[in-house]
């Protein structure tokens, strides 16, 4: 058995990359780390969570992710969400959203790597 420590993400601006995802989830960046750390990580509030971790590398992502996350708000609704990452600089990939509430949103963070916007908890019932 293992535990998740990282989900590491390539990034040309860790610290910045970081700071969007902490707008994200909630979770602060750590404060072990600053502006110019060539890792920077995004905290959990649960240490059983593993944390975003962002590392710098010197080449841009050029195609789809293979691994991305999906995300379901806890508070608000999906719809909400998706506009307040929009204004936080995510953009819009694809809307999958349905007539019957169902579906989700493909957003990507300032660098291109995909994530999804799911329906709430409160939404599915």
């Amino acid at each position: 058995m293992f535990k998740i420590q990282h989900i590491t993400v390539d990034s040309h601006a860790p610290y910045a990359l970081a700071e969007f995802w902490s707008v994200v989830t909630g979770w602060p960046v750590s404060d072990q780390d600053e502006p110019g750390s060539p890792e920077v990580a995004v905290e959990p509030p649960d240490r059983a969570l593993p944390e975003l971790l962002f590392v710098t590398v010197p080449e841009t992502k050029t195609v789809k992710n293979r691994l991305h996350l999906d995300l379901v708000p806890l508070t608000g609704t999906r719809d909400e969400e998706v506009d307040r990452l929009l204004a936080a600089g995510a953009t819009l990939v694809d809307d999958r959203r349905t007539a019957n509430g169902r579906g989700w949103v493909v957003l990507a963070d300032p660098e291109g790597n995909e994530f999804c916007v799911e329906a709430s908890l409160a939404e599915r019932g």
